[in-house]
């Protein structure tokens, strides 16, 4: 018998505790249990792990008789504000039913940042309608009524929806919930929602709430499909929550890599070229330069070999790999070396989704024709499958080509482009490799998300006794990578595969070892790290490096990741030490991510001012006037034989005014140089950050700004005291293949 159904259930508490309680007991009940205090306190509760409405009957949240786990969630458990937004939604678009007529209800979701809720709405909402929308949101807030859960059969439910005239939910009801037999709702006063929760108890839990934004949305994202139109919003437990986060938010503004970029003459994007793919303009392209200097040196010294692949490659390659066509909305079309290639590959798509009805079929026969291609061995009353399998050949002979996506099946022909022993083990490959991902226009986001990047790509093949060795030291250099511009304050997720998922390839067995290694090594490594089942690549779990910048918000950089399903589908292979041959095990590594999206979120958490050794324009010399050229000229040389980036400053003006600019274009040091400095031999030399730092030796100068360099000293002008709570996430997630 099932606790569901039993008179009273177990419940174990975080201190391992065991109270037994009747079925119908709730989270709620139990705090009241231990104080009122508490209870008042209480958000939400975690059973098995899942979140889940304070007032649920835990009895029928378990389906054995094992004692329930119950962790009580309040205001200071992460997992709260999320409810909590969620409950925001349901609020914010109570408060627009109320005050608009016609409303039919799509999504709320939460956010990194907040909420959002989509809405069909005859009249157009603008932001000058937030202050009276904001007001009627109070006055639900004020009433405090709760949140109350209701289950209906799947036609009762259908009804419901359809007597409130809400034909969006019906029509999920028909579609995105056709496999359930019961849905759930929730009811606050008249607002009736078809919902999954969990919510806060009350409305009153919400403190703090302010509505951001709205946007043009299209209903389940589908561009042919109904325009809908999106009220974007935030909640807190606190105002002061609220208030950080609103003034990280404008520092975020001031920060924006695409103002700073452009700016300080750093990047561009030109539609004419292209959406999302950037141009590094020479100031820019010395920051990249240096990075790739940096992190090639390092890795020569770690025993990585250099390597450079093409940017194309066959669409088999992927094939093989998995990739193709498992991320082919992301990817470009592939290049045809047949006039009739293009047709070929619609008409197997078209097998492939079942949308190709016999009239089509025919013209499509008759049109490849026309193009010169034959297929004798098609049969109209073969299988879809067989007929995919006709083509497939044919487009096989007749090559087709991708635009370069990823590095790794290169570098698995690398290895396999020659016969390997374990005495070569590990071969460790390296390449700043450009690819290129057909993202959606609306998800470009100046160097954050493009359409071209250039990832500081390696690839590790070992043995299954080096996988932990390996792993250890990339999360090292990771770590030593970050560390070198100042980006200490990260954790590291764990992202593991979604055991009810089947997106992931490879034996389970396989996927087991590999998830145990990455575990133990980071337990081992005693970094902070969390678990997220489901976020895995598709062929092995990896290690996220999450990092927070200067102003709180938290950023998705570096990655590690291993995987023992590519070297199994390119067959690879070495000979071991009993003379048979082996799987290699292979691990994927880019500390950076990629160069754009790294030097994008070091624009926005170094606000352009870059640390010395990274900066595009480290000294500049100042000459008081024109008598003081021809020594500036000769004092930017001796910089310049030093190897460091220095400019001179020779238009018309007063020094003060070539200070100001100096300081404005961000440049790390300022040499003042006139007739005094000129025959003593020195520089006055000036700290952006410092200020006057007074007059000393060329020589000095020199070695000062060059042991900045050599040992990479970050040193931010601007530190900011926002509070952690309010932290953001980048909005901008990293390109996983």
């Amino acid at each position: 018998m099932s606790n569901a159904s039993s008179a009273n259930v177990q419940i174990q508490l975080p201190d391992g505790t065991l109270h037994e309680h009747p079925a119908n007991t709730t989270a709620m009940d139990i705090a009241k249990g231990i104080s009122e205090g508490l209870a008042r306190g209480v958000i939400a509760a975690e059973v098995h792990g899942r979140v889940v409405d304070a007032n649920r009957p835990l009895g029928e949240l378990n389906d054995d008789d094992q004692p329930i786990p119950l962790r009580l969630l309040t205001s200071r458990d992460a997992e709260a504000l999320d409810v909590l937004r969620h409950s925001a939604a349901h609020v914010m678009a109570r408060a627009v039913m109320r005050l608009y007529k016609g409303v039919s209800l799509a999504f709320g979701p939460t956010t990194s940042g907040g909420f959002y809720y989509d809405f069909d709405i005859p009249e157009k909402i603008s932001e000058d309608d937030f202050p009276k929308i904001e007001a009627e949101i109070k006055k639900i807030i004020k009433d405090k009524e709760p949140f109350e859960r209701f289950i209906l059969d799947r036609d009762e439910a259908r009804k419901l929806c359809d007597d409130l005239d809400q034909d969006l939910k019906v029509e999920h009801i028909d579609t995105g919930l056709s496999d359930q037999s019961t849905v759930s709702f929730y009811r606050q006063g008249e607002f009736v929602d078809l919902c999954r929760g969990p919510h806060i108890p009350d409305a009153g839990k919400i403190k703090a709430i302010k509505l951001m934004s709205v946007a043009g949305a299209y209903w389940k994202g589908d561009a042919s499909g109904r325009q809908l139109q999106r009220l974007y919003g935030t909640a807190f437990f606190d105002k002061k929550e609220l208030a950080a986060y609103l003034e990280q938010l404008e520092e975020a503004k001031r920060r924006d890599h695409r103002v700073l970029g452009k700016q300080h003459g750093l990047f561009a994007i030109n539609p004419e070229v292209g959406q999302g793919l950037c141009l590094w303009l020479p100031k820019g392209a010395r920051v990249r330069v240096t990075l790739e200097e940096f992190l090639r040196k390092e890795l020569l010294t770690r025993g990585y070999d250099p390597v450079y692949s093409p940017h194309i490659g066959r669409v088999e390659l992927y094939e093989t790999s998995g990739h193709f066509p498992y991320y082919r909305d992301s990817q470009f079309s592939p290049l045809f070396g047949s006039e009739a290639g293009g047709l070929v590959d619609a008409w197997t798509q078209r097998l492939a989704d079942g949308t190709l009805d016999r009239d089509s079929e025919e013209k499509l026969m008759e049109a490849a024709k026309v193009l010169g291609a034959e297929f004798p061995d098609y049969k109209a009353s073969a299988s879809s499958e067989d007929k995919q399998k006709v083509l497939h050949r044919w487009q096989t002979v007749h090559e087709r080509y991708l635009i370069k996506p990823m590095n790794c099946p290169h570098h698995c022909h690398m290895f396999k482009a020659m016969p390997r022993s374990y005495r070569q083990l590990p071969l460790r490959l390296f390449e700043f490799g450009t690819v290129y991902r057909h993202e959606q226009t609306g998800e470009l986001n100046g160097m954050l998300r493009v359409r071209g990047l250039t990832q500081d790509d390696a690839h590790i093949f070992c043995t299954g006794d080096q996988v932990e060795q390996e792993f250890r030291a990339t999360i090292e250099l990771t770590k030593f990578v970050l560390n070198a511009v100042g980006l200490d304050d990260y954790r590291v997720q764990l992202s593991l595969r979604d055991p009810d998922s089947d997106k992931y390839v490879g034996s389970e067995e396989n996927w087991d070892h590999a998830e145990g290694a990455l575990r133990g090594v980071l337990e081992s490594s005693g970094l902070d790290f969390n678990e997220e089942p489901g976020e895995a690549a598709f062929y092995g779990p990896k290690a996220d490096f999450m990092v927070r910048d200067c102003i709180g918000r938290s950023w998705q950089l570096g990655t590690v990741q291993l995987d023992y399903n590519l070297p199994e589908r390119f067959k690879l292979e070495y000979t071991g030490s009993d003379n048979s041959t082996h799987r290699p095990v292979m691990i994927h590594r880019a500390p950076f991510g990629s160069l754009e999206r790294f030097t994008g979120m070091l624009i926005e958490h170094f606000a352009g001012a870059f640390p010395m050794w990274l900066s595009p324009e480290q000294v500049r010399v100042l000459p008081l006037s024109d008598k003081s050229l021809d020594y500036a000229v000769a004092v930017a040389k001796q910089f310049d034989e030093a190897g460091l980036k220095v400019t001179i400053d020779n238009n018309d003006g007063k020094v003060q005014a070539k200070i100001r600019n100096a300081q404005l274009d961000l440049v790390n040091y300022m040499a003042v140089v006139g007739p005094k400095e000129a025959e003593a031999g020195q520089v006055a030399l000036r700290d952006r950050i410092d200020g006057d730092l007074g007059s000393m030796p060329i020589a000095e100068a020199i070695a000062r700004l060059k042991d900045e360099i050599a040992t990479r000293k970050v040193r931010q002008a601007v530190k900011s005291s926002l509070s952690s709570a309010a932290a953001v996430d980048s909005g901008a997630t990293g390109h996983e293949y």
